[in-house]
């Protein structure tokens, strides 16, 4: 098959699909090398994911809770779980997991590691802690707020706040995460900050948790992973 555009002289210039699918198989290319490793001299990309294809990747996606997730038009979508659901889990004897807010894994996680990725956190507010990510399920949490950002380190072992970089509700936000052991950087739109400790160990552990917020939704694109040397 074809495509015919007109080109700048007036006249219909020919391009065929595999000419255009190899022209933005080289712009994906380029997209995935830009982000330049603050922690490691070399890395190896493990999984690159822009969403183009309607199914999830379940090597590397895990949905928690009973959560809604859905690719579409080329993002991956949470939201919260149905109300029969919550309302099921709610009566049990775990209550705490009723997927009030959307929660899904990456998992696969090196533990030496780099991930970019953009994320849109959507909610009428920050509440009780959400929303957050967790780098290594409960290891090392990363909080947001209006005001502050904390890194929570396995449970309250060690907390900072910070007041730089910020995640708003309700935006598309270009994140980072690299991390060895002794040292994480976490990166929002270009501003970052290394905590440097020994608590900082992702031995053991291999995932990478969204939650959102109660009622709230969550958008993820343009993941990439790469094993860090």
């Amino acid at each position: 098959m074809r495509l015919f555009f007109p080109s700048r002289t007036g006249r219909w210039a020919a391009f065929s699909i595999q000419a255009l699918a190899l022209s933005f198989l080289g712009s994906a290319q380029v997209r995935a090398a830009e982000y330049q490793s603050e922690l490691f001299q070399k890395v190896k990309l493990i999984y690159s994911d822009s969403f183009d294809q309607p199914a999830m990747n379940t090597e590397f996606w895990e949905v928690r809770q009973s959560t809604t997730w859905a690719v579409r038009d080329g993002v991956l979508v949470g939201a919260p779980s149905s109300k029969e659901f919550q309302e099921k889990k709610r009566a049990s004897a775990d209550p705490t997991h009723a997927g009030l807010n959307p929660v899904i894994w990456l998992k696969q996680i090196p533990e030496n590691f780099v991930c970019s990725f953009r994320l849109r956190y959507s909610g009428s507010g920050y509440k009780n802690g959400f929303p957050l990510i967790d780098i290594g399920h409960h290891i090392h949490t990363v909080r947001f707020s209006e005001k502050a950002t904390s890194m929570v380190i396995r449970k309250n072992v060690e907390v900072v706040n910070l007041e730089k970089p910020l995640l708003s509700l309700n935006e598309w936000h270009e994140v980072a995460i690299e991390l060895k052991k002794g040292k994480l950087l976490f990166s929002i739109d270009g501003k970052m900050h290394v905590l440097e400790s020994v608590n900082v160990d992702m031995t053991g552990q291999h995932q990478i948790d969204f939650k959102g917020l109660d009622g709230g939704g969550c958008e993820i694109d343009d993941v990439k992973l790469w094993e860090g040397f």
